[in-house]
C-alpha cells in the first residue's frame, strides 16, 4: 500500500458520503456571489474509527504549524482556536444552534472540497463512469489534503481527493415520490376541463 509522507494529507477508513457533489461542480444558494462552485462532500466518520480522527487531528495541527510558518495565518494565533472543518455530529452545525441531522449521530462530520474533479473508483481501482453509483449514502475512503487560509477569515480548511467507493448503502437526501404514486392513480387533473 502506497504512502506519504505528506503530513497533512490523509486518507480516511470507511466513511459514508454526505451532500455528495463529485461528478459535477456545485454551488451552494447560500454561497457569496464571488465564489465558484467546486466539487464537494460532507464526510460522516464513525466515531469508532478513533484512527481516522486521530489521522485528522494531526493533520489540521500541521496545516496550521505550516500556515504560520509561511506567513498565511498570523503568527501568535492559537492553532487550537483555529475554525476547522470538523464537527461533532452529536451536536450543533457551524452555527452554533442548528442540529445536524439523524444519519450525523455517533458520527464527525468533515466538509471538503476542491476546484479540480476528484477521481471516483471502485474497490478494484477502475474509474466508476456512472454517475448513479457515485450518490449520497454510499460508503467510500477519501483523500484529504488540509491547509490554512486567511481570506475573509482564517481557519484551517479540506482539500477532496481521490474516493474509492467502498460499500452501498440507503441514499441520503429527501425522499422522492415514485413516478406510479405520482401518475398512475385515477384522479387525473384537468385544468382545461
Amino acid at each position: 500500500m502506497a504512502t506519504t509522507n505528506n503530513p497533512t494529507h490523509v486518507v480516511t477508513g470507511k466513511v459514508r458520503l454526505s451532500y455528495a457533489h463529485l461528478t459535477a461542480p456545485y454551488k451552494s444558494k447560500l454561497a457569496d456571489e464571488n465564489d465558484k462552485a467546486k466539487y464537494s462532500v460532507t464526510l460522516l466518520i464513525p466515531k469508532a474509527d478513533t484512527v481516522t480522527k486521530a489521522k485528522i487531528d494531526a493533520a489540521i495541527k500541521a496545516a496550521g504549524e505550516k500556515a504560520l510558518a509561511n506567513g498565511k495565518i498570523k503568527k501568535g494565533t492559537p492553532i487550537d482556536k483555529l475554525p476547522t472543518p470538523i464537527w461533532d455530529g452529536d451536536g450543533f452545525k457551524a452555527d452554533g444552534y442548528t442540529p445536524f441531522g439523524p444519519e450525523c449521530k455517533g458520527m464527525w462530520v468533515l466538509s471538503a472540497s476542491s476546484m479540480d474533479q476528484p477521481k471516483v473508483v471502485d474497490l478494484g481501482l477502475n474509474p466508476i463512469l456512472d454517475s448513479t453509483e457515485i450518490y449520497s449514502g454510499m460508503w467510500a475512503r477519501v483523500g484529504l489534503d488540509f491547509y490554512g487560509y486567511n481570506n475573509r477569515k482564517m481557519g484551517i480548511g479540506c482539500g477532496l481527493g481521490n474516493v474509492q467507493k467502498v460499500a452501498d448503502d440507503e441514499p441520503l437526501g429527501a425522499e422522492r415520490a415514485s413516478v406510479e404514486s405520482d401518475f398512475g392513480g385515477d384522479d387525473e387533473y384537468d385544468p382545461l376541463g
